[in-house]
């Protein structure tokens, strides 16, 4: 029968109806997990018995709190937690999820949008039985296992894009200040529903009476309603007259009426309101006294927000103390001490009327002083000490607390968040909600400066703003400072789905010696993720109080999982993204044998121990993107973890006698920790350990369970991972490391230290790890390191190469470091290009009573947080081994002060190591560095010690374009280094180096039989300039080890302190082929050789003999050297053995040995055994002296034109000798500026006069013996007549007046006291108010010389 049509259509409705509402169930049952119709509902109560087994495909939804003892998902069962309820609190003591078990709280297309909290409990050693893979206070996955957490999604972390100041007083609102120059009455008319300055005007009721009347009518046209802030700044009374004292007291004040001569005065009120008027009033203290009138009053806008008005008049009064004062000699008094007698004393150095009195004893110790009798100005005190009774002070010292004359100060505040602070940040925070927990991060060196914060409603935030309440304690930069991006990271805490531990109120101990170092309980719960997992997502999740102080219980924990991506069978890919982890116990996020995990948006906070943390060394492959690590401090778990104080008390593992090395064999806590270089590190943050930021250290081979995973050394040849866009601040070691392995065997008798102490390790990355493979470079891009206090960056491998990087306000932005004695893998480099260094920029930190290291710097001398110490020397970039390539870096801001040596290039302090030759500096840009600071040798005393190490002498490096010293081509050395320079080598006293040309090679000389010899090496064309080195190796070694950079094509003798050792191996390092020196090595007389070469090949550790050297009678001879065949001579008078070094074989550019091997001459001696010191040098000179000679012409210095900076050296060469022809004698002597030569003709003295301003040459005088011998007021008055600041070069010729009353001009121009001259001299003087360092005086019998490049313009350096 057929139904009628309107029944029809009715039928067909409901029936679609149905289908459509099964399938929208359907899908939504497949994106949100709780809407799966076949889900159970669970409300299991509060019983802690309660063992709840969760399986045979049992699916329960729980949509209530409970406690329960603990969840077992396992044989299909399934738990899933309800959306769209009130909040749950689940409190269990672990879960474990397997065999197809699953735990769901939302899923990745429908994110839980309610709250849930699941609380770990449970109390270590409490009496429950631990899971023996999983242990206590856990979520577990194990195999056939699913984790699905999926928190609402929400912006993981952002930066700060406005500077947060302390008190946050820029963050909102309106400041105002004055000082002098802005007499009378200042008024301001404040919007009341907005809280902003509508206008302001002041009114100088000093001047004129005309004023007055202005300032009446202004205030009769402000609107009823409007808030009017009026102060008087400096002077207001003198011309103010009725109808302006009437005006201002009708608006309700009372006491402006009968204002006096500069009284402060400030006004607050509401006009039309008299009774909402707030006033303060205070008469004038006079010049020497303070005195403020402060009034603040709270008003509530049209938006409901509120906002704090604060007007300040006062006189400032700015004290200084004096220097501290010693109880002067003549002062005999018994009782008390009076002020008249260290006035005495010390002259216009001490106030009228000191405000305060301090005094300590000479020893340090403080004392208590007390003013008891003053009379007009003369004060008299007593100090009382615990050994000081009754009879004055004695073997003491005391300083003033004295006042400046007082100045006007006015200022005005409107806070428009009072109690509160708006973020402005860098990207959408809309997700972030009012209750949620922030933290901002350190900006300065110190990682407790990040500062946490709660979320406020906000209704006139922008997307990119955030109310926060409280206010910062610290500075948090939020810009781009001197081009380095310092802006502070803001991350989130709170997540609206949270596994938590519940801990108890106290530490108590579970494992050894805990609460020696901790104060609370650190066993908090931990999620672990095993092998054979079924599927784990986890996002939106936030943990607290987790990760314990036992090996294996972290927040998150990826145990022994491997491939968790596509590769193994994955898809999606396992991730951890979106998490907040906070306020943890052992670590943040752990990946111990997993590969391919995805870690993104993570943020870890305030944790204990490395915090992203790659455990034994095969794990590959991971990502960790755009994750945020701070404060991460020391833990007892691993060496690595702990600080000083536990690796000196924590010694399981060791064997018996150890004695820890706390920064050798521990103290490496790091925020990132990664084992295993091919992983991935993009857009990550490592903002505060109490280590380092990112660390790369080596496994030679893997570890604990991943034992076998690797052969020998393949992670220290692997490639890098992909490293870009990193950031690195407020370490105290590093912002990032790349060196050193940990230690893979037990401890033993031969090595007693403990399993996983730090050694040594080297990195050089290859082409499938494999060595014989082609170099495959580490690509840092891009990575910022600022305000760590040792270094930004210490780098230590084969091919290391760096590009387009941001260095500041660190102690040393970077060191790159290749094997200590050999690159680790010869023919590789390192390198850094396009890349920007700052020495102290405009963060200049906050200044706290706690902050021990605050003061003067940079060039405008203003107080800042300073890295180490107040004298240390700030470097850009430190040159250590070698080979290292510097090109197209920019050097901004580093300014030494007088007793602080900061540079541009500087070279490791205390270095036993050898110096490279090869390295190589292009295209370098100054800005904001004096010339005197773009580069530092070092000089005995703070920081440099004696700088009598090896490495200290023989500092080198190459100037490839001359962007550094202006002479392309150039070396730059130590000044005292005799073994490089030549006669036309350019002296830069400021840099305590010299400017050189030439070929330059290395010998490395080991030393047996004896091998603690101290060496002495000469260079035949200077004699009489030794160079002794210790070598570079311990005392304990079985060789020693020396490292000389020595001048090719040269002749040489070297000598020793003791019997020369029996055996000598001679490496010939960055030699090229038929580069050759020559050597003499001292004997004792009957010595016999036999001597041969080989070559070592270092990488496959085998050597071939490549022929043998006999004795010859023909000093000549040695020139004959053959591949296989050579002679040395034996010079048995001077006790001189002489070689030809000369290299058979080509070298690739960067390598220090040839491409067969390292080539080696191989000396045994059999030596009688009665020899004494072998020390030839008296019988080897003057015989074997040889003339100088340049091999390689100087460098044409580059014109000004070509100069990239406006200050540049000026070159001064000052010479003056005696030259003789056959029978004829003449004497010579020139003054050359810049090229500009001037001779002397006469016999007397020359003066060169150039203005220290701009290096230009304004005078020339000469002065005959005639005016010398005579009265010297001539020569007298032109020095005199010089202008300050002048450079003045000095020479003479001929037989000159050397004697006599003239010479004390040499001192007015910088000479010491008590020089005498001799008949040839040289002087480079100033005249001016500060003594340069490059001022210098020569003078001998023959020959007096100077070459010397001189900073302009000359620059008096700030004290420090």
């Amino acid at each position: 029968m057929a139904l009628p049509p309107s029944k029809y259509l009715a039928k067909t409705f409901i029936f679609l109806l149905f289908a459509v509402s099964s399938v929208s169930t359907a899908e939504a049952a497949v994106t949100c997990p709780d809407k799966d119709p076949e889900l159970e509902i669970w409300n299991p109560g509060h019983d802690k018995e309660n063992r709840v087994e969760i399986h045979n495909g049992r699916k329960l939804l729980l949509s209530s709190s409970a406690t329960v003892h603990s969840i077992h998902i396992t044989d299909g069962g399934k738990l899933v937690i309800k959306d769209d309820a009130q909040p749950i609190i689940l409190r269990t003591r672990h879960i474990l999820i397997e065999n197809d078990g699953e735990l769901q709280i939302g899923s990745e297309m429908c994110p839980y949008q309610s709250n849930v909290v699941i609380i770990l409990y449970g109390r270590a050693g409490d009496g429950s039985q631990p899971n023996p893979y999983f242990g206590q206070k856990y979520l577990g996955v194990s195999k056939g296992g699913t984790l699905e957490i999926h928190g609402k999604k929400k912006l993981s972390w952002t930066f700060l894009n406005k500077t947060l100041h302390p008190g946050g007083m820029e963050e909102g609102g309106y400041y105002f200040e004055r000082s002098w120059g802005h007499r009378g009455v200042i008024v301001h008319v404040i919007d009341p529903k907005t809280g902003t300055v509508v206008h302001s005007d002041r009114f100088d009721t000093y001047r004129a009476k005309e004023e007055s009347i202005r300032l009446a009518q202004y205030l009769s046209r402000v609107a009823n309603g409007m808030i009017l802030s009026v102060a008087v700044n400096d002077e207001g009374s003198r011309n103010l007259d009725d109808s302006a004292r009437k005006a201002m007291t009708k608006l309700g004040s009372k006491h402006f009426l009968h204002l006096g001569f500069r009284h402060p005065w400030s006004f607050i009120t509401v006009k039309g309101n008299p009774s909402s008027s707030v006033e303060d009033h205070i008469e004038y203290q006079g010049h020497k006294g303070s005195a403020v009138a402060k009034v603040f009053k709270l008003f509530k806008a049209e938006n409901g927000e509120y906002f704090n008005i604060s007007s300040t008049s006062e006189w400032v009064q700015d004290v200084q103390w004096t220097e501290w004062f010693e109880k002067p000699d003549k002062v005999r008094s018994k009782d008390v001490e009076k002020l008249s007698d260290f006035k005495a004393a010390h002259p216009d150095k001490i106030c009228r009327q000191p405000i305060d009195i301090q005094a300590m004893t000479l020893d340090g110790a403080n004392l208590t002083t007390e003013v008891f009798y003053k009379s007009g100005h003369d004060y008299r005190f007593l100090c009382h000490g615990k050994d000081q009774t009754g009879e004055g002070c004695q073997n003491y010292r005391v300083r003033f607390l004295c006042g400046k004359s007082v100045k006007p100060k006015l200022t005005v505040t409107i806070d428009t968040n009072v109690n509160s602070t708006v973020l402005n940040l860098v990207d959408d925070v809309s997700t972030w909600e009012p209750g949620d927990r922030l933290v901002v991060a350190s900006t300065d060196y110190s990682m407790y400066q990040a500062e946490e914060f709660e979320v406020l409603p906000c209704k006139a935030c922008r997307p990119t703003q955030v109310k926060v309440a409280g206010k910062a304690t610290y500075l948090h930069i939020g810009e781009v400072v001197d081009g380095v991006d310092m802006r502070a990271e803001v991350g989130l805490l709170s997540r609206n789905v949270v596994v938590m531990g519940e801990m108890e109120e106290q530490c108590y101990e579970y494992s050894n010696k805990l609460c020696s170092f901790f104060d609370f309980d650190t066993f908090g719960g931990h999620i672990k993720i095993g092998l054979d997992f079924k599927a784990t997502h986890i996002e939106g999740l936030e943990l607290k109080y987790m990760g314990q102080q036992t090996m294996g219980h972290y927040p998150i924990h990826f145990h022994m999982a491997g491939d968790v991506d596509e590769k193994g069978g994955y898809n999606p890919p396992t991730y951890v993204k979106d998490v907040s982890i906070h306020h943890t116990f052992s670590r943040c996020v752990t990946v111990h044998g997993s590969n391919g995990l995805l870690v993104k948006d993570v943020v870890g906070y305030d944790a204990l121990g490395h915090c992203f943390f790659t455990e034994d060394g095969p794990e590959e492959r991971n990502t960790f993107d755009h994750c945020l690590g701070l404060l991460v401090k020391p833990s007892t778990l691993l060496p690595s973890d702990r600080d000083s104080r536990m690796c000196k008390l924590i010694t399981e593992g060791a064997y018996p006698g150890y004695v820890p090395k706390p920064r050798q064999d521990c103290s490496a806590v790091s925020t990132f920790w990664i084992a295993n270089p091919h992983n991935n590190l993009i857009n990550c943050a490592a903002a505060g350990s109490e280590e380092t930021g990112f660390w790369f250290v080596l496994h030679h081979v893997p570890t604990g369970p991943s034992a076998g995973m690797y052969s020998p050394g393949y992670s220290e040849h692997m490639p890098m991972g992909k490293f870009s866009n990193n950031r690195a601040h407020s370490n105290y070691r590093a912002g990032m490391i790349i060196d050193n392995g940990v230690k893979t065997t037990p401890a033993s008798a031969k090595d007693k230290r403990p399993i996983l102490t730090l050694i040594s390790g080297r990195y050089s990355p290859h082409k499938d790890a494999d060595p014989l493979k082609p170099r495959e470079p580490a690509i840092i891009e891009r990575f910022i390191a600022y305000k760590n206090q040792d270094h930004g960056a210490w780098l230590r491998g084969g091919d290391v190469w760096l590009d387009n990087c941001q260095f500041a306000d660190n102690g040393i932005g970077l060191t790159l470091a290749s094997g200590g004695t050999f690159p680790h893998d010869d023919g590789s480099k390192q390198e850094i290009k396009n890349s920007l260094f700052v020495g102290e920029s405009g963060n200049l930190g906050t200044e706290t009573l706690d902050n021990e290291i605050w003061g003067p710097g940079g060039l405008d001398h203003r107080g800042r947080t300073l890295p180490i110490g107040p004298d240390f020397p700030i470097r850009g970039i430190q040159f250590y081994d070698g080979p290292i390539n510097i090109q197209n870096c920019t050097f901004r801001k580093f300014a030494a002060l007088e007793g602080r040596h900061t540079s541009a290039l500087a070279f490791r302090l205390n270095n036993a190591w050898q110096s490279c030759p090869n390295n190589n500096v292009t295209d370098i840009h100054f800005e904001d560095v004096p010339i005197t600071s773009r580069v530092f040798f070092g000089e005995p005393g703070p920081w440099f010690n004696d700088l009598d190490m090896d490495g200290d002498k023989t500092s080198v490096f190459h100037d490839v374009d001359g962007s550094v010293s202006e002479y392309p081509g150039s070396y730059l050395v130590k000044e005292d280094n005799w073994l490089i320079k030549h006669p036309d080598c350019i002296d830069v006293p400021d840099w305590r180096g010299s400017i050189c040309s030439g070929h330059f090679a290395q010998i490395y000389i080991q030393a047996y039989k004896p091998a603690n010899l101290k060496m002495k090496i000469i260079k035949n064309d200077y004699h009489n300039h030794p160079l002794y080195l210790e070598g570079a190796l311990s005392k304990s070694t079985h060789y020693q080890q020396y490292q000389p950079v020595i001048t090719l094509r040269k002749g040489y003798t070297i000598h020793w302190d003791k019997t020369a050792p029996e055996e000598l191996a001679i490496w010939l390092i960055n030699f090229n082929k038929n580069d050759w020196i020559q050597v003499g090595f001292c004997y004792p007389k009957g010595t016999t050789f036999s001597i041969l070469s080989d070559i070592h090949n270092r990488l496959l550790k085998k050597t071939y003999k490549t022929g043998t050297f006999y004795n010859t009678s023909q000093m000549e001879k040695l020139e004959h050297r053959y591949p296989s065949k050579g002679y040395y001579y034996w010079d048995e008078d001077t006790g001189l053995l002489f070689l030809k070094l000369k290299a058979q074989n080509e070298k690739e550019k960067f390598a220090f040995c040839s491409v067969k091997g390292c080539e080696r001459i191989r000396i045994k001696a059999v030596i009688p055994k009665t020899a004494g010191i072998s020390d030839c040098e008296a019988m080897a000179y003057p015989k074997y002296i040889e003339t100088p000679i340049i091999e390689v012409p100087m460098p044409k210095k580059l014109s000004n034109k070509q100069l990239k900076t406006k200050d540049h050296l000026l070159e001064v060469k000052i010479e003056t000798y005696k030259k003789q022809y056959f029978h004829l004698k003449d004497d010579f002597a020139y003054i050359e500026v810049d090229g500009v030569r001037f001779f002397l003709a006469d016999e007397g003295i020359q003066l060169v006069v150039i203005d220290g301003h701009h290096g230009k040459v304004v005078d020339r005088v000469t002065f005959k013996n005639s005016i010398l011998q005579g009265i010297p007021a001539q020569i007298e008055n032109y020095v005199n007549s010089i202008k300050d600041h002048s450079i003045v070069l000095v020479t003479s010729k001929g037989r000159f007046i050397s004697r006599g009353p003239w010479t004390k001009v040499l001192e007015k121009l910088g000479a010491e006291e008590g020089f005498r001259l001799k008949e040839k001299m040289a002087f480079v003087g100033f005249k001016g108010s500060f003594r340069p360092v490059w001022v210098k005086l020569v003078t001998d019998e023959d020959s007096a010389k100077i070459y010397q490049a001189l900073p302009i313009p000359v620059v008096k350096k700030m004290k420090l």
